[in-house]
């Protein structure tokens, strides 16, 4: 099985070319959202870290944003307690989907966590720093003080450009991107 993981920017449309490949995509934004709702183990974990942020379970959204923008270390308190849930999620998908031809792996702190393999496939989405503020002003909770924040935890976008096996400039035109996934695709099987 092929691992394909889309790393770049915030806002740079991994999620958008991930869903392109027609494989089957592990998102771990959609798997975090997840948690933050069902998994009471994670609440008490993250409450007993944090206990002056959060009411009662499920996590509340609003909670969750003032907790990070509190303080700078109260993300990394909260990303100690998801990330290790997230990767066994990942591994589960993984495991579930070890016939299929190629996966997707939508993660955005893919690298920081270390969570490549040697054979891995990383493809560095690439958009102008405009195109993404103007698509993520579109979002529904659109913080500009909250992505500065996830963005602190992030490696530097040059790293994960040099980490790369391809890079995809994201013009935000349909066809464009089409083809660019095709082009990927029949390099890599």
């Amino acid at each position: 099985m092929i691992r394909i993981a889309l790393v770049g920017d915030i806002g740079s449309g991994k999620t958008f070319y991930a869903k392109l490949f027609g494989y089957p995509v592990f998102n771990a934004d959609l798997i975090v959202a997840e948690i933050y709702k069902k998994n009471k183990k994670c609440f008490n974990q993250i409450k007993k870290k944090l206990p002056n942020f959060f009411s009662s379970f499920p996590f509340k959204k609003k909670e969750l944003i003032n907790c990070i923008l509190a303080n700078r270390k109260n993300l990394k308190k909260i990303t100690e307690v998801i990330h290790p849930l997230v990767k066994k999620k990942m591994k589960l998908f993984i495991n579930k989907n070890k016939t299929k031809r190629c996966v997707v792996l939508d993660i955005p702190l893919f690298l920081e966590n270390e969570l490549n393999k040697k054979d891995d496939v990383i493809i560095y989405i690439q958009s102008s720093q405009k195109n993404s503020v103007k698509k993520l002003k579109l979002r529904k909770n659109y913080n500009k003080k909250l992505i500065e924040r996830f963005k602190q935890i992030q490696l530097p976008l040059k790293k994960k450009k040099e980490k790369s096996n391809f890079i995809i400039k994201n013009t935000f035109q349909y066809k464009r991107a089409v083809k660019d996934v095709k082009r990927i695709i029949k390099m890599i099987i």
